[in-house]
């Protein structure tokens, strides 16, 4: 079930969020740190990691899926959001060529069409990163946050979803090892739960982070589009859906 998008928006305002924001943008950066003339969308909330894609990207789209609502993005200039099926993105085949899925694959109601519509939309060898909550970590226990919500997934539960979706996985990262205290003070530790969690490599941080590869090779079953079924832009106020 997806967190409704006000609620999505206030976290990402809150202590907690800004946190997590920075701590999951650090890694996304890493793994993705050159989109140049690149054609990058994003399926679920992903404009805490995105915005930093604007800059060198060619094109940058923020697809919200209907169950969950959409806001504006960005806040100045022309918006690039819409609301979408995301078992059922308005894009031609092979539109893109990175996908970054967040607060999606754990909320909706059917992961392999999400990721048989995300394999659809990208470009023969184009990128997909997926942010999970993890199943072992304190995260995806706590109510504060929403990575508390949805189906939490496993390293190899979702390396074997990847597979089955004709996607190979290429890099695996693990963040967010600090717990999600209310307190910003304990927040404030958040810097050393990360470092203490890598240098260990211990299993129960927050959230799964992959990026994997569209393979070509496979036989996937596409569903041609026509061209006049391109990502709506809104532009308007936010609209908050179910």
């Amino acid at each position: 079930m997806y967190v409704d998008i006000l609620e999505m928006k206030g976290f990402y305002a809150g202590p907690a969020g800004l946190i997590a924001k920075r701590l999951i943008g650090f890694w996304v950066h890493r793994l993705w740190p050159d989109v140049a003339g690149l054609d990058v969308a994003g399926i679920g909330y992903t404009p805490p990691f995105l915005t930093g894609m604007r800059r060198n990207a060619q094109r940058v789209l923020n697809l919200m899926p209907a169950a969950q609502g959409v806001v504006r993005w960005p806040s100045e200039g022309r918006s690039t959001s819409a609301l979408v099926d995301e078992t059922d993105l308005p894009l031609t085949n092979g539109a893109l060529d990175a996908v970054l899925i967040a607060h999606a694959l754990e909320a909706t109601h059917d992961p392999g069409a999400l990721l048989a519509d995300a394999w659809r939309v990208l470009k023969p060898e184009g990128r997909l990163m997926i942010i999970v909550p993890n199943r072992r970590g304190v995260w995806a226990r706590s109510d504060i946050s929403p990575f508390g919500h949805g189906r939490p997934y496993s390293r190899p539960q979702l390396a074997r979803l990847l597979q089955q979706a004709e996607f190979e996985p290429q890099r695996w990262v693990d963040a967010l090892y600090v717990p999600p205290f209310r307190s910003r003070f304990l927040l404030r530790l958040a810097p050393a739960f990360e470092r203490l969690g890598t240098l260990l490599r211990l299993p129960v941080s927050g959230v799964i982070v992959v990026e994997a590869v569209k393979m070509s090779h496979g036989i996937q079953p596409v569903r041609v589009r026509p061209l006049e079924r391109r990502v709506r832009v809104l532009a308007g106020e936010p609209v908050v859906g179910a």
